[in-house]
């Protein structure tokens, strides 16, 4: 056997899964496409409520509170990434790509709430040259480090 195939496992080795296990995996992806499906189609209505009803100008009472806790969360999510890219845990991947999310958030919130002001265009710049692109580094990092699953088509479905 070759080192890589060491490594790795070759595919020969690796049981196919039963008929049960494969209809669970099917019924769960079902009612999770489901609940997705009935949250966005619920969304909808409530974004355009709020779109209606929400004043343009809010006074914030604790907005030192907000900003600073989100970017000790950030500083967390980035940390942890870290370590647990450093220790090759599988983890990582979960840890990276909620990173991203909350850079994707920082950028919309920075710049959206700078807009009228003389900090957005610091906010876009580092929305724009540090934010994004370490989003999208990211996110395009972790899709490298999944392996896809080889799942049954709807055709080898359908015969069990």
């Amino acid at each position: 056997m070759s080192e890589a195939q060491a490594r790795t496992g070759d595919a020969a080795d690796v049981p196919a899964p039963d008929a049960d296990l494969l209809e669970r995996i099917r019924r769960h992806r079902r009612h999770t496409l489901e609940l997705l499906t009935v949250c966005a189609v619920g969304l909808v209505p409530w974004t355009v409520l709020l779109a209606l009803t929400l004043p343009s100008e809010y006074q914030v009472h604790q907005w030192r509170v907000a900003w600073v806790g989100f970017d000790v969360l950030l500083l967390i999510a980035m940390a942890a990434t870290a370590v647990l890219g450093r220790l090759r845990h599988r983890a990582v991947i979960v840890s990276a790509i909620g990173l991203a999310v909350l850079l994707i958030c920082d950028a919309w919130f920075d710049v959206s709430l700078a807009f009228g002001t003389s900090g957005v265009w610091l906010s876009a710049a580092l929305a724009v040259f540090a934010e994004l692109p370490l989003a999208c580094y990211l996110i395009f990092r972790v899709m490298g480090m999944m392996s896809p699953a080889r799942w049954p088509s709807r055709a080898e479905g359908s015969k069990t």
